[in-house]
C-alpha cells in the first residue's frame, strides 16, 4: 500500500515554517535556523554543490639551466603534488589541458636568476594560453643597479573550452652576461604552477 501526504506547508509548533514550497521553490528552515542534513545530498543538476576538479599543482625540482637572455622560455614543471584528473602532462609538454569546460584559477610562482652576478635588468613570469602570452608580471631594474635573482607570483581566471585549450608558464630575464636559470628544489617552494576549476 502506497500512502502520499499532500501539504504545501509544514510547520513546527511555533507555526514557523519548516518546509515551504511556492514557485517551485523548496525552502528548508526558518531564519535563525541550523539545517542539518544526515546522509549524503546528492546533486542531481546545477546549483548545488559542486567540485573545483579538474585541478592540479606541479613544480620544478631541479634548476633548469640554459636558458637564452632575453627570450621567454617554458619551464618545464615536472613533477605533480596532484593531478585530479589527469589533465597536466609532467613529462614533455608540461601543459595543462583541463577537460571540463569553464573558468579556471591559474597561478604560476616563479623564480630566476642569472649566471652572473648583478647582471640581470628584466624578470618576467607569463602564463601562456595556447601558445600565447595572456598574463605576465614584470620586475624592471634600474640598469645602473643589476640584480641576481627575482621571485614572484602571477595569477589568473581564464576561460578554458574543455578539449583544446591549454595553459603553460614561462619565463624571461634579459642579462647584461651569463646564462639564464629558473630555481628548482625539491620541495617546490620556487617554481611551481597550478590551476582549479571555479565553481560557478
Amino acid at each position: 500500500m502506497t500512502s502520499i501526504i499532500k501539504v504545501q506547508d509544514i510547520q513546527n509548533a511555533t507555526g514557523d515554517n519548516i518546509i515551504k514550497e511556492a514557485s517551485n521553490t523548496i525552502t528548508i528552515g526558518a531564519s535563525g535556523d541550523t539545517t542539518n542534513i544526515v546522509g549524503t545530498l546528492q546533486n542531481n543538476g546545477a546549483g548545488v554543490g559542486g567540485a573545483n576538479t579538474p585541478a592540479f599543482h606541479a613544480f620544478l625540482n631541479t634548476n633548469q639551466t640554459g636558458i637564452s637572455d632575453n627570450t621567454y622560455t617554458k619551464v618545464s614543471m615536472n613533477t605533480e603534488l596532484f593531478d585530479s584528473d589527469g589533465c597536466y602532462d609532467h613529462s614533455s609538454n608540461y601543459r595543462f589541458t583541463p577537460t571540463t569546460a569553464g573558468k579556471y584559477f591559474v597561478y604560476f610562482n616563479w623564480s630566476i636568476y642569472s649566471a652572473t652576478a648583478n647582471s640581470g635588468y628584466v624578470f618576467n613570469g607569463a602564463i601562456y594560453k595556447n601558445g600565447s602570452n595572456v598574463r605576465y608580471s614584470a620586475n624592471n631594474v634600474n640598469s645602473s643597479y643589476p640584480e641576481y635573482e627575482r621571485t614572484a607570483t602571477i595569477t589568473s581566471i581564464l576561460d578554458m573550452n574543455g578539449s583544446s585549450d591549454y595553459v603553460e608558464a614561462y619565463v624571461r630575464l634579459n642579462v647584461s652576461s651569463g646564462d639564464v636559470t629558473a630555481s628548482g628544489n625539491a620541495t617546490g617552494t620556487l617554481n611551481y604552477f597550478g590551476a582549479y576549476k571555479i565553481i560557478e
